[in-house]
């Protein structure tokens, strides 16, 4: 661990050769057409989840389950749905907040994370609209582009973390007995292992010199087109460990942006926790925590928002854990509802105010440029 808190964090100061105002804005756009379609999509993938999944599954009291569902839970899965949006902006507020030289208000903060949630909604591959939505926020903003690099592998150092930590201990704890739940060795003992040889593996790039790039310029000197390639690959390694030693120095001294992600993920389980309690019986929270985080590996198919691959990787999941199909559907169904829809409206909102904030930093720093 002593690699972790030698070496400081490449911080930001003021360069002049790069100017923010000069930064393209990504390549797409909330147009009307867009969001329509998506809502098309959206509305069809889910209508096929509530109707033909049932039928296919012989699931025939699935709409008698949602006719007496609970208001009460439902409305604290509301309000644990707000938690999670919460818990990600603090987690943001946290990690970039100081990191440039205008500090990000929370206002700002903000816009730009309820944005990059609705980039990533309505735009596929794993959520990199939503990373590149942010990331030209954030040259916006003042920030250097390794800063941002550094501090978005920070960020996602803090969200995931939580996410293999808890995949560790909720699997090992099943298997072994020490959590009450069933075990079905694939989807405990085997994901807590993969999850465990990924984190050991994260970590370690944190041994990685945060100037390695720098190191191998005599090595590029020497040998030529195949040393300047290596070198530039040495940036790889580097940011990462960079981005890693800076997470772990937040966990360290405890600052909030770690406490930003462990509610992020918090909330996001009391919200199925709670649809589970409006429509039936809840399982097993360690059952809960190991669906859910299994589930959420749909993220990475390429589909908006991980629309059918989320909702059908948890519902398979709490079937493997011999939790009733039936009331996975309608639990796991209203808890995307809460999740996905709620920051859906707001982010786009989010997105156009964001742009008037951007207009506002180019006018700063051109009065500011007039004024020097």
């Amino acid at each position: 661990m002593s690699a972790a808190s030698s070496a400081p964090v490449r911080t930001d100061n003021s360069d002049h050769e790069e100017n923010a105002d000069d930064e393209a804005a990504p390549r797409f756009e909330f147009t009307p057409r867009k969001i329509a379609a998506f809502a098309v999509f959206a509305v069809l993938a889910t209508l096929g989840l509530y109707l033909l999944l049932p039928q296919l599954a012989g699931l025939d009291d699935t709409w008698n389950r949602i006719e007496q569902g609970n208001p009460l839970w439902l409305v604290v899965g509301f309000c644990c749905a707000v938690g999670v949006f919460g818990g990600y902006v603090a987690l943001f507020q946290g990690v970039f907040g100081r990191a440039c030289a205008r500090r990000l208000s929370w206002r700002e903060s903000y816009q730009i994370t309820m944005a990059g949630l609705a980039a990533t909604r309505l735009f596929s591959a794993g959520g990199a609209g939503g990373l590149l939505l942010t990331a030209w926020a954030l040259r916006r903003a003042g920030m250097r582009r390794q800063t941002v690099a550094d501090k978005t592998v920070s960020f996602l150092v803090l969200t995931y973390l939580v996410y293999t930590t808890a995949l560790i201990v909720a699997g090992f704890g099943l298997h072994f007995g020490l959590l009450p739940g069933p075990d079905p060795f694939a989807l405990t003992f085997v994901p807590a292992v993969l999850a465990l040889i990924l984190t050991l593996l994260g970590l370690s790039i944190a041994l990685v010199p945060t100037d390695f790039a720098r190191r191998m310029e005599g090595f590029a000197r020497r040998e030529g087109r195949v040393g300047r390639l290596a070198q530039r690959l040495a940036l790889v390694p580097a940011t990462i460990s960079a981005g890693m030693r800076d997470a772990l120095r937040q966990i360290a001294r405890r600052d909030p942006a770690p406490a930003g992600a462990l509610l992020f993920w918090a909330f996001q389980i009391a919200t199925l926790w709670a649809c589970f309690h409006a429509f039936g019986e809840s399982p097993h929270m360690a059952v809960i925590v190991m669906a859910f985080f299994i589930g959420m590996l749909g993220n990475l198919l390429p589909l908006p928002g991980g629309i059918g691959g989320v909702d059908g990787g948890m519902i398979g999941a709490f079937a493997a854990f011999g939790v009733d199909t039936g009331l996975a559907v309608v639990a796991v169904l209203a808890y995307r509802g809460f999740t996905f829809w709620l920051p859906t409206l707001p982010g786009v909102i989010a997105y156009l105010q964001l742009r008037r904030t951007v207009e506002r930093w180019r006018l700063e720093r051109a009065s500011q440029a007039v004024a020097t």
